[in-house]
């Protein structure tokens, strides 16, 4: 139950201690603390830092997932690589979620602890 609780806080963008409190306040504007709980988000200088490694995942995924359709269904003459470029201009536009997430996956995998 705790591990549900864990990704529907994910999905939400929801605080990593309460699994409550909004993290973002807007498109691309993080809190600098959680609003239910007080929760810092950035705990130290650079603490984002380690989101890089999750934002290269969510990205190749999200990728993966645009380019595969569009390869199999609307252009399977075209080389992998070119309908790749293709799948890229849609991928920019999810950019700020991909950014969102990150972090918020980053946190969620380094929570708080309880004290």
């Amino acid at each position: 139950m705790a591990l549900v609780k864990r990704l529907t806080a994910i999905l939400r963008q929801k605080c990593p201690k309460c699994l409550d409190g909004s993290v973002f306040s807007g498109l691309v504007t993080m809190r600098e603390c959680c609003p239910q709980c007080g929760h810092k988000f950035e705990r130290e200088p650079g603490y984002f830092f380690g989101a890089m490694y999750a934002s290269y995942f969510l990205a190749i995924g999200v990728l993966v997932v645009l380019t595969l359709p569009i390869y199999w269904l609307v252009l399977p003459h075209w080389q992998l690589q070119n309908v790749v470029f293709v799948a890229a201009i849609p991928f920019l536009l999810l950019v700020p979620f991909i950014w969102r997430y990150s972090r918020i996956v980053w946190m969620h995998i380094d929570p708080p602890s309880s004290a």
